[in-house]
């Protein structure tokens, strides 16, 4: 039997590779200040983490998108976006030692970046689509195509463009968001599921004594603003905009058709899995959906910590790719790629208050029989 041969640590890792990978435009390390080193290895640091999330989403996503998933998938997906999470937390303290850069100290080598921006960081624009960021939303914030600058740059450069196939291929792709919409879509609500005959009289009529649910919660609301001074006329107004608020998100009366009626069954599912948290078969889909929100929250988190950097070190000038700079950054800390998640949050009342639960028996601990193990 031949001899394995050894492995060293340095090789494992591919280190000497790596660390000849600092020398800037000159590919010399002698050549660039101690600053520009400084500025370097944080970003390709922070272009490193950015590589393992979009392994971690895609894994998530197709977990999430299978036919039918396995009750034991649903742990294991939770662990994998909390690696995430954990990721753009340490990320965004990684802003901190960026802002040992001063003003000063980066305008002495900022003009070598020419047109090069964060904006082409061609792996965030992916996370981005793999998430399922839409693009309406840029739209309605002024915001260009993320691919339009990378492909200005690839049309100037003459390079690249295997980097512009790779962030129009990602927007191909079936994203995270898509993939949670339908095993959302699958939940059964009130012991009933898509494929039944009465489903969506079910689902509706679980969708309506919500709402009366939550119109009898906010009269007691409103018996106790009002006992307190509260305008009558002011309150009642507030309280009644509130419920025609929630009763169009519920029903997605903001959907066009066809697509009305499913997307009123994923926000239903989300109300339900939501309501019902306790269940044994709800618990991990619900934190699974917390865990989502908690990702969502530590992007908005990092964005937000990355305009505060920038803006520290360079204030509000233009940006090197020729965006608004501190302005752009903070409008993209607007973005919500799970705004359904977030909403239902406004809706929920007491669980006293909860409709009661139809066919309980489904929700309980699966039997070890081939039969059960399947959530959706």
């Amino acid at each position: 039997m031949p001899k394995q041969q050894s492995t060293t640590y340095w090789e494992y890792l591919r280190l000497e590779q790596l660390l000849a990978l600092q020398g800037g435009l000159e590919d010399q390390d002698t050549q660039v200040s101690e600053d520009e080193l400084h500025f370097i290895v944080v970003h390709q640091v922070f272009e490193l983490w950015f590589k393992l999330i979009l392994r971690e989403l895609r894994l998530a996503r197709d977990k999430m998108s299978a036919p039918w998933v396995d009750e034991e998938t649903i742990p294991y997906v939770v662990h994998h976006l909390r690696r995430v999470n954990e990721i753009l937390r340490l990320a965004a303290e990684q802003f901190r030692v960026m802002e040992t850069l001063t003003p000063q100290d980066f305008l002495a080598f900022r003009g070598k970046l020419g047109t090069a921006s964060g904006f082409q960081s061609f792996q965030m624009r992916e996370i981005e689509a793999v998430l399922g960021l839409q693009a309406s939303q840029r739209r309605a914030m002024g915001h260009e195509d993320p691919t339009a600058s990378i492909q200005h740059a690839v049309q100037r450069s003459g390079r690249g463009k295997a980097i512009l196939d790779r962030v129009r291929q990602a927007q191909t792709e079936l994203s995270l968001r898509e993939a949670l919409h339908s095993w959302l879509y699958r939940t059964p609500i009130q012991g009933s599921r898509p494929t039944d005959g009465t489903d969506a009289h079910v689902v509706e009529t679980f969708l309506q004594s919500y709402v009366e649910a939550m119109q009898a919660h906010q009269q007691t609301h409103m018996t106790y603003l009002l006992s307190g001074g509260s305008a009558e006329d002011t309150v009642r107004a507030q309280f009644t905009a509130s419920l025609t608020l929630a009763r169009e998100f519920l029903f997605a009366e903001d959907i066009a058709e066809p697509d009305r009626e499913r997307m009123r069954r994923v926000r239903a599912g989300i109300l339900f899995i939501e309501s019902y948290r306790d269940l044994p078969l709800l618990a991990w889909p619900r934190l699974l959906i917390d865990t989502i929100v908690e990702m969502e929250e530590c992007f908005i988190l990092w964005r937000a910590r990355h305009a505060r950097m920038v803006e520290r070190v360079i204030g509000r000038r233009i940006g090197t790719g020729g965006s608004s700079g501190v302005d752009y950054l903070d409008e993209t800390a607007r973005y919500r790629v799970f705004p359904e998640l977030w909403a239902v949050r406004t809706l929920l009342v007491p669980r006293s208050m909860v409709p009661p639960l139809r066919q309980p028996h489904i929700y309980g601990f699966a039997e070890a029989t081939p039969a059960r193990g399947k959530t959706r």
